[in-house]
């Protein structure tokens, strides 16, 4: 190879390059997937760590610890899938180890994981709470759904599961 400045083989000005080796295709690909799937797993941890904050009254509250302005937030106690998926959030550092380290295996057993711990759970709540979340579109005053006051009343499963659905769904991996 030649530097700029300096000597140049002779017999040639440069111009016949075409027969120099090329990284393959599917490299380039690689390389393309890999970053993709690392957004996905950060965006993976990004919610996770926003469940974690919405868990924090009820793991306080298991510690028998008592923070009065926590208190007052009145959020929801968390369901059986919401420590499933949060369970299965862990699977990411999995994930993110089989990036760096080019493994094949862990990042098939990464992807088993999050299927099983991430995407059952909220497939899962979507059609246990399909009918509840219909009722609170269609009625203006929703008698017996369990709110949380920000602004307007909303759900925060309902908020959680649109945006995992999007993470942990097909378009995303």
């Amino acid at each position: 190879m030649a530097s700029r400045d300096g000597p140049m083989v002779t017999g040639t000005d440069g111009t016949d390059f075409v027969h120099r080796e090329t990284v393959a295709s599917h490299y380039h690909i690689s390389v393309l997937n890999k970053g993709r799937l690392r957004k996905c797993v950060f965006s993976h941890l990004l919610l996770a760590l926003l469940m974690v904050v919405k868990m924090v009254p009820d793991f306080l509250d298991r510690l028998d610890i008592f923070v009065l302005e926590i208190e007052e937030l009145e959020v929801p106690q968390p369901l059986k899938w919401e420590y499933v998926w949060l369970v299965g959030s862990l699977a990411s550092f999995l994930g993110l180890i089989a990036i760096r380290k080019n493994r094949v295996l862990l990042l098939q057993i990464y992807f088993g994981l999050i299927n099983l711990f991430s995407t059952v759970p909220i497939l899962l709540a979507a059609m246990i709470y399909f009918s509840e979340f219909v009722k609170y579109c269609s009625e203006e005053e929703p008698a017996g759904l369990q709110l949380w006051q920000v602004g307007e009343p909303i759900r925060l499963w309902d908020i959680l599961t649109g945006i995992s659905n999007g993470c942990d769904g097909p378009s995303c991996c």
